[in-house]
Formats: C-alpha cells, sequence, structure tokens
C-alpha cells in the first residue's frame, strides 16, 4: 500500500508539472484566439511564443515551496502565521514566485507586503484588510495541491493544512474552493469515481461554493460537449460577472469542467482546462495533478509525448538557489519523507539524488548532441518499466568510430542575455548544483566488453560564453561499474550541464544502466577569483555574468566591482546573498570583506533560504555567531572586537557538524555549538549599508 501510495504522489507531482507546461503558452490569451489559432491544445506550444519548455511559474515554485514550513517548523501542528513566515523566508520581494502586480492588485504581492509589514496571517490575506476583491481571487487554488500529496486519503488533515495555506493570502469562496480541491485529490488516492470525491469533498466547505458546485455539475450532466459548457461559466461566471483580474469562481468552474467532461481521460482533461482560457496553467496543472493521483501512472499512457519531452524537469525558485534545478523525482521524495515524518510511517528516502525509483522516471537526463561525434543514443528510459529494478537505460544503435551515445543533464540554467531571452515573466534565480572540485559518484551496468565512458561539462567561459570540456576516456568492464569522480575546476565560472559519452571501438549496439548517481556532497576546494579575473568584459554596469548568477540575493543592490568581486548594499536589515547546494553540511567559507557604513555584516552559512541561516558577523563593537530561525534572531556567542569601518577583513565561518568557528584574520575569536540547522548554502549578509567582499572560498572541513 505503501509503495502505490508513494507512486501516486510522483504521479500527482507529474501531472501538475503536464497540466502547467501545457496550459502556460496560452495563458492570458483570449479564448477565440486559442480557437482559431489551435482548436484543441493536445500538445505543448511554447515553439508558437518562443520559449523554453521548460520554465519557472509561480504555479509551480509557490506549490512546492510553501509546503516547506512543515519541515520548517518541526513537523508540529502549524498555522497560517507559520506558512505566512515560510513566505518570507523563501520569497525574494519582486523576484521569486508571485506575480508582482502591486499593493491591491496583486492579491500574492499584497498579502506578501502585509507580512512584510509584520502583520500576521491569516490577518495578511483578510477580507477586512484587503477586500473582498483582492482575497478572492484564484490564487489560493493554485498552490494547494502538495497539501494532498502530504496526507493522502486524509481529507481531515489536508482540510486543516490547506486552509490555514490559503488564508495567508486569500479569504472567503477562495479559501473554501482550494480546500475543496485540495480535499478532492487527497480522497483520490482511494476514491476514483468523481461523483463520489465531490459529494464527499462538499462536506468540508461553505454553502456558497456547495451551491456552485452543485450547479456545474448539473450543467455538465446535461451538456454534449465541453464547449457547450464553456459557453455557460462564459455567460453566467465570465471574468466580467466579476471584480478583480482574475478572479476565482470562473476558474474554479473550468477545473470541475474540465474533470467532469473528461472523466478518466488525462490528457483530455487537461486540453479542455488549456482550450477553455482564463487561468490556463493554473487550471491545467490543478486539473492535472488530480487526474493524475486519481487515475495514477496508467493516466499518462496516452498522451503523446508529453512525459517524454518534460523529462521529469523543472524549477522551484525561491530564495533556497541551490533547490531550483530539480524534477519530479526529488520533490516527491520530499513530499512523502515530509508526510512520513509528520505521520511516524517509515520511509527510506534514496540518499542520492539520481535513483530513479518512480515507474518510467528519467530524473532530467537528455541526450546532449557533441560536435565531435555523431549521436548514437537512440532512447532514454527507465529498467523499471519492464523490470523490478529502477535504473537509468540508455539504449544506442551503430555505435562506433566516429559515434558516441551521449547524455546528461542540468546543473545550472543559462542566464545570460542570449540565453535568458524569452523564457518566462518570472524570473529565474539559481545556484548551480555542481561545482568545481565537488565529487560525485556513479553505478553504471554494461552489456558487453569494449565500451569506454567520457565526462564531459559545459561550461562558462572568461567571456561567458558556453565550452565544452572532455576528460579522457575510462574503460568500462561487462557488469557493474562504480566509477568516483570531481568536477574540473573552470576558475570558479559555472558548469552548466555534466555529460556523459559512451563510446566503442567496434561497431555495436546495446544498452548501458545507470542505477544511482550522488551529485549533492560539498566542493572540496572551490574560489571564487576578482570579478576582473572572473569575465574579461566586465564593465562598471555590468550585472548579468553567468557567475554572478550564481548568487542568489535578496539584497538591494548586488553587482560585480573594479576592485573587488562584487559589492552588496541593503538599505534594511537582513540583506542576504547565497551560493551553494541546499545539502551542504560540513565547510567552510571565507572572504575578504571592506566594511562600509553598516549596522552589521558578516558571512551566512547553512542557509536554508534568507531568515534561516548561522551568521559570522560584526556589531556593535563584538563579532558574534547568530542563529537567524523563521526571522526571530538568537546571539549563540559573542565577544568584543574592535574593528574599524573602510578596512579590509578576512572573515572565515567555520562549520563541522554541531562546532561552529568564526575566524578574522585567521584567528577564531568567536565559537559555537548548535545543531538546530545542519545543512545548506553560504554568503554574506549586511544590514543597512554596504559591503565589499574580494574573493570567495569555499572548502569542505573535516573537523576542528
Amino acid at each position: 500500500m505503501e509503495k502505490k501510495y508513494h507512486q501516486q504522489v510522483y504521479s500527482g507531482v507529474l501531472g501538475k508539472l503536464l497540466g502547467v507546461y501545457l496550459g502556460r503558452p496560452v495563458e492570458g490569451w483570449e479564448y477565440e484566439d486559442i480557437l482559431t489559432t489551435f482548436g484543441d491544445v493536445y500538445t505543448y506550444k511554447n515553439h508558437y511564443t518562443g520559449a523554453p519548455l521548460i520554465v519557472p511559474d509561480d504555479d509551480i515554485s509557490g506549490t512546492f515551496v510553501f509546503c516547506r514550513s512543515l519541515r520548517d517548523f518541526g513537523y508540529e501542528k502549524i498555522k497560517s502565521e507559520q506558512i505566512g513566515e515560510t513566505w518570507l523566508n523563501y520569497i525574494i520581494e519582486n523576484k521569486t514566485i508571485l506575480w508582482w502586480g502591486g499593493l491591491s492588485r496583486s492579491t500574492e504581492h499584497t498579502a506578501y507586503l502585509r507580512l512584510k509589514e509584520g502583520i500576521k496571517a491569516p490577518l495578511s490575506g483578510s477580507k477586512e484588510l484587503n477586500g473582498k476583491t483582492i482575497s478572492e481571487q484564484i490564487g489560493s487554488q493554485i498552490f494547494i495541491d502538495t497539501w494532498a500529496l502530504m496526507f493522502p486519503n486524509d481529507p481531515e488533515k489536508t482540510a486543516y493544512f490547506s486552509r490555514e495555506a490559503a488564508r495567508v493570502s486569500h479569504d472567503g469562496i477562495a479559501v473554501e474552493a482550494a480546500v475543496f480541491l485540495a480535499v478532492m485529490e487527497s480522497l483520490a488516492f482511494e476514491e476514483k469515481q468523481l461523483d463520489k470525491l465531490i459529494k464527499q469533498a462538499l462536506f468540508y466547505v461553505s454553502d456558497e461554493l456547495k451551491e456552485l458546485v452543485e450547479t456545474i455539475s448539473d450543467v455538465c450532466e446535461k451538456a454534449k460537449d465541453w464547449r457547450e459548457v464553456r459557453q455557460w461559466i462564459s455567460l453566467h461566471h465570465g471574468y466580467d460577472k466579476y471584480p478583480g483580474g482574475c478572479p476565482m469562481v470562473t476558474n474554479h468552474l473550468v477545473v470541475l469542467m474540465s474533470l467532469l467532461m473528461a472523466r478518466d481521460d488525462f490528457h483530455q482533461s487537461i486540453m479542455i482546462a488549456t482550450s477553455a482560457g482564463w487561468d490556463t496553467d493554473c487550471n491545467a496543472g490543478n486539473v492535472g495533478c488530480l487526474n493524475a493521483i486519481r487515475l495514477g501512472l496508467d493516466a499518462f499512457k496516452d498522451v503523446g509525448n508529453l512525459r517524454q519531452l518534460v523529462s521529469d524537469r523543472m524549477y522551484v525558485v525561491s530564495s533556497d538557489g541551490g533547490s531550483c534545478i530539480t524534477d519530479a523525482v526529488i520533490e516527491s521524495r520530499q513530499l512523502i519523507a515530509d508526510s512520513c515524518l509528520y505521520t511516524g510511517a517509515s520511509y527510506e528516502k534514496p540518499t542520492e539524488r539520481y535513483a530513479f525509483e518512480f515507474p518510467g522516471s528519467v530524473q532530467g537526463f537528455m541526450p546532449i548532441k557533441l560536435n565531435k561525434f555523431s549521436q548514437a543514443l537512440t532512447k532514454i528510459s527507465n529498467t523499471n518499466e519492464s523490470s523490478q529494478e529502477n535504473g537509468l537505460k540508455l539504449s544506442f544503435e551503430d555505435l562506433g568510430r566516429g559515434s558516441a551515445a551521449s547524455f546528461g543533464i542540468d546543473t545550472f540554467i543559462d542566464l545570460t542575455p542570449k540565453g535568458k531571452e524569452g523564457t518566462s515573466y518570472f524570473d529565474v534565480i539559481c545556484s548551480p548544483t555542481l561545482y568545481g572540485s565537488q565529487p560525485y559518484f556513479y553505478e553504471i551496468e554494461v552489456d558487453q566488453e569494449g565500451l569506454m565512458i567520457q565526462h564531459f561539462y559545459h561550461y562558462f567561459d572568461e567571456n561567458d560564453e558556453l565550452a565544452c570540456y572532455m576528460e579522457a576516456e575510462l574503460e568500462l568492464h561487462k557488469g557493474t561499474n562504480i566509477i568516483q569522480s570531481i568536477a574540473p575546476d573552470f576558475g570558479g565560472r559555472p558548469i552548466y550541464q555534466l555529460g556523459f559519452a559512451i563510446s566503442s571501438t567496434k561497431t555495436c549496439s546495446g544498452d548501458v544502466i545507470i542505477r544511482q548517481l550522488s551529485l549533492d556532497q560539498e566542493p572540496h576546494h572551490y574560489e571564487l577569483l576578482s570579478s576582473r579575473e572572473m569575465t574579461k568584459s566586465l564593465t562598471p554596469w555590468t550585472t548579468n555574468t553567468s557567475w554572478l548568477n550564481m548568487f542568489v540575493s535578496s539584497a538591494e543592490k548586488f553587482a560585480p566591482d573594479y576592485q573587488h568581486t562584487v559589492a552588496i548594499s541593503h538599505k534594511e536589515k537582513n540583506g542576504v546573498v547565497t551560493i551553494g547546494n541546499s545539502k551542504w553540511r560540513n565547510y567552510s567559507v571565507s572572504s575578504n570583506v571592506v566594511l562600509g557604513c553598516q549596522k552589521r555584516a558578516g558571512l551566512v552559512g547553512r542557509a536554508q533560504g534568507h531568515r534561516r541561516y548561522y551568521a559570522g558577523v560584526l556589531q556593535d563593537g563584538k563579532a558574534c555567531i547568530l542563529l537567524m530561525l523563521n526571522g526571530k534572531e538568537v546571539v549563540l556567542s559573542a565577544k568584543p572586537f574592535d574593528y574599524q569601518l573602510e578596512k579590509s577583513y578576512q572573515l572565515e565561518l567555520f562549520f563541522f557538524k554541531n562546532q561552529i568557528n568564526f575566524l578574522i584574520d585567521g584567528i577564531k575569536v568567536v565559537e559555537a555549538k548548535d545543531k538546530i540547522l545542519s545543512e545548506g548554502g553560504c554568503g554574506f549578509l549586511v544590514d543597512c549599508g554596504l559591503i565589499q567582499a574580494e574573493g570567495l572560498l569555499i572548502k569542505k572541513t573535516e573537523g576542528d
């Protein structure tokens, strides 16, 4: 039963992705324009708009970020207030997750500003404070799926948590609709009949929503096709019937129409939600998630190449930059782990980043063409589709001299002006998943002798152009090969892709299987140099370079500097800039920092967002080690230190297990022990002023 639930969680995540990516390119289009241009939208239309298929989207980022409150607050019975704090931790103002449409125009932006002002949830989203129009827009329904995925067939818990989450930003019927949809999703783990799901979920919502649901159900039952129902919605509940830019009622009715008119046809359901117009990516995402839970992985058998083109890939954009590049497997694991820790159930979560444990999963692995070879790779699949074992199966034909089966994964995003053009109106904020000197290992099985493997890396060079570096060939023996490697250093510049090329001295066909790939360790010695050394073409106005884009900044100003690597300025408290993988544990971070006129400055480490971290800082004539936890500050240790402004100090923040040291100019000045935060990225902190930093060095630690 547990395995069945786990697969349904993965199916729900994947269904959400397929729906969002189908609906995303036509979001905001008039219904008539969708109809005349495409008719029924069964296939991805991103090529029509010039955007990539995999783009950042609030429907994805918010859904998989806001539910982190469950793990960040100790798996206790959290309330809206704690979920609101999760918003503040992971959202970067005017950059991540939300549509930043303005106070009293964008519901979520309005709620964020209330939270920032110190107004606690649920007042932050209330109609008393924000008005009925703003509080009853669509957003609460967008972000609700993960609460159901964490509590399979548990409508009581799902209703509680989804209501608390929705009330951070919404009120009234918008909250009721979010709860109704989440409860349906939770029940769908067991109940497969849509009519029964609707009837049972109605016990958890208000009479106002019940009347709407019952009415649309009657309309669907009598209609000949979905376009007839769509016309009824437009006539009685179209956008012109409600104030605001994206009212909940219209879109909630579209979700129900898509489910009821498609019944057990997953592809048909997300097609209807997309082709009907209005908030297409939100509606298709919700429909896709619910139907994928209800129908299981069988839902994807008749969707053409929709699943293959996605290949599990997704971006979850937040202040936790190391978790931006992710996939449906990684997110499903975390939801299952969160649920099990809350309920006390057992779950052996894979320790390897890539374990391919769900049927058909490929975790973002794609063919990568190498200019020096012709491509012999013919198919990427999973061995669990035909056996009991999990593994990435790579099939090749006519492999021989001059050809290679080449494949790999993205470890960063091309955010330079050339690469960023046309991606999305949501910013991509991301730290790499692989750094120079970072170790990784994998297990690969081959079915014949005479095969070789080469590791290759696409990286950004000093001109910010993508270049390729190929390592020497390694001989593979028939059977299982365990290979350990270390990513090469490209002067601190980002690695864009990690790739593998299978070659042979004789023409052959066959398969290789990767059973697992571990990629989350700390780098041994990773160093950023001066800004001039990082990018040749740097000018004082250059703010969009690949190496600078590795950092996630909530500071108001973050830019390269002629005399230093970066300058960081922030007019308020808590100007944080981070880099690194969210799984880093034992490391030190150091930099030469010039103190400007500020209240506090230093380094942060084990950062999990920008309001959960440790920091080594200079403030008020003291050197301090701080714990910032969900916006609340605790001084763990402090000693007097006579520092001077406009003077450079070598600062180092050291972590090993529970030990934390703060070193200044090579001398340990302050130390502390604490175990609350065990992992996370690192970077800089400045309050109300400026710091300039020369270089950044991250080293793996072995002990004090």
